[in-house]
């Protein structure tokens, strides 16, 4: 089912007139990979339709907030956003302001209320309509609403312009059909749908072509991959997530590939040996844990204790012994005890984690662990949080001085280094995906390309490599960042150009 409404008329809104330029837009996102992806999505999308994305500074005509529920401040940063925008959005008739994500699907009706000067509301499941939603409320002075209940089509299928010329994301699946107790996300996003690996290798394809050289395949649990085939006549394959990383191992040009998130109750032994075995599948998992307490992990439904946790790490690490294991942690869950809380240090100490992000946990209304009894003091949890960063970042440490004098391979990444521009370094990802800040010399060095280095030094979230660069391989990925030139993926939609100038847009039945 989709919900459309209209509210809210704008009588006071004039007209485009006669003005000859295409209409810029800006995408400003929060939360997971997933909204991050959908973003590329969403700017394809516009591209598609005649927008041109703004430069970097400048006001946008279309500000599109793609936006995340997860955080218990999700709320106030999205309001507070759109309050600093309302003024110039009084101003200028022709500006429009879209809300999308995660936090549209669950507030719904309730942004036009707090924020009535938003023109579009969209969900999770058609973000797809944005374009014709826009337009519309555009023509017809109208704030637009636009909720479906279940996705309509796999976001894919969507045309997606890409953030990065080197790296990618691409979706093997949406949705989950877990129920832990303190996750809104499968209420948003629904169950879990999974995409044909033919759609998938060939989304891999296309990206490779265009010169992108890593690929991450996304989901919300995606050793679970294949749960949802009986619905589309293809058999039920619980390999199917090993036999998809095989599957990319086969692919010319293809140097890396990386996974998230897997869920540790479905993580099998198969996916391990695929790991091991295909070559550009890389040393790295990301694996949430969110506690060591086999209490707490019941009472969140996660179905698995921590010695099945720790027996998968110890697994990967008999298979590959140099993996870089990251995970997620909730500190301060309804009930949790000093004892609970030492039981999550003690797995953290076992596993020696490279790295974690940790949470404080949030109440989220429509949760069950909002509903539960002994919700712990605010103090309580902080004071916990920073005994567990404490203990992480030790750790962390620890594991990237063990890297001195390594010799890395690096993907040179751009934005990677805050303060590249002061220490004169370039920054990107090894292979077990460490951050690596490195001396570039006098090589004409560009992101996409790659090189290695030796490890000089090392500090909780990075690495540093000042000698020498010992080789530098220029790339094609490294030729399309320095033109300007994103990968593009999806089908045509057919889309009429409502971000071109009206007189185009005209005689493309734009309005219809």
């Amino acid at each position: 089912m989709i919900v459309v409404t209209s509210m809210m008329a704008r009588e006071d809104e004039a007209s485009t007139g006669a003005d000859a330029r295409p209409r810029t837009y800006q995408v400003r996102t929060y939360g997971c990979q997933m909204n991050v992806h959908d973003s590329e999505r969403l700017a394809g999308l516009l591209d598609a339709a005649g927008y041109v994305r703004a430069a970097d500074g400048t006001d946008a005509d279309i500000v599109v907030f793609n936006t995340c529920a997860v955080r218990e401040n999700a709320d106030n940063k999205l309001y507070g956003n759109l309050s600093h925008l309302a003024p110039r959005r009084s101003a200028d008739p022709n500006m429009q302001i879209a809300v999308g994500g995660c936090l549209a699907q669950k507030d719904r009706d309730a942004v036009l209320t707090k924020a009535p000067w938003v023109d579009v509301v969209f969900g999770t499941h058609n973000i797809g309509s944005l374009p014709v939603l826009l337009e519309r409320a555009r023509h017809q002075r109208v704030a637009q609403v636009e909720i479906a209940e279940a996705l309509q089509e796999f976001p894919s299928a969507l045309p997606a312009s890409r953030e990065s010329a080197y790296a990618a994301w691409v979706s093997i699946s949406v949705g989950c059909n877990n129920t832990c107790t303190f996750c809104i996300v499968p209420s948003l996003r629904g169950k879990e749908v999974d995409r044909r690996p033919g759609d998938i290798l060939a989304e891999v394809q296309t990206l490779v072509d265009q010169g992108v050289l890593e690929i991450t395949l996304l989901g919300q649990n995606v050793n679970a991959y294949g749960v949802s085939f009986a619905d589309q006549d293809i058999p039920r394959n619980r390999g199917a997530f090993a036999d998809l990383l095989r599957a990319c191992g086969r692919i010319d040009g293809l140097e890396r590939v990386r996974f998230t998130s897997p869920h540790p109750a479905e993580f099998t032994d198969d996916v391990i040996e695929a790991m091991a075995a295909t070559p550009n599948v890389c040393p790295t998992l990301h694996m949430p844990l969110q506690s060591g307490s086999d209490r707490i992990l019941k009472a969140m439904r996660r179905s698995y204790r921590a010695e099945r946790y720790l027996g998968i790490i110890d697994r990967v690490r008999a298979a590959i012994p140099h993996a870089a294991i990251t995970t997620d942690i909730i500190v301060g869950f309804p009930g949790e005890t000093e004892e609970d809380f030492q039981a999550t240090l003690d797995v953290v100490r076992q596993a020696r984690f490279a790295g974690a992000f940790t949470f404080q946990y949030s109440k989220r209304p429509g949760t069950p662990a909002a509903e539960l009894p002994d919700q712990l003091p605010k103090a309580v949890v902080t004071e916990r949080y920073q005994r567990l960063i404490a203990l992480q970042e030790e750790i962390s440490w620890q594991e990237n001085k063990a890297q001195i004098g390594s010799t890395v391979e690096v993907l040179v990444a751009a934005g990677e280094g805050r303060k590249d521009a002061a220490t004169a370094r370039m920054s990107g990802r090894a292979r077990d995906g460490r951050l690596v800040h490195f001396a570039p010399g006098q090589a004409d060095i560009r992101p996409g390309d790659v090189v290695t280095t030796v490890i000089t030094g090392a500090a909780p979230h990075h690495l540093t490599a000042d000698g020498a660069v010992r080789s530098h391989r220029r790339t094609r990925a490294g030729d399309a960042h320095a033109a300007g030139q994103r990968p593009v993926t999806g089908v045509g939609l057919g889309m009429p150009g409502v971000g071109a100038p009206p007189a185009a847009a005209a005689t493309s039945g734009c309005a219809r």
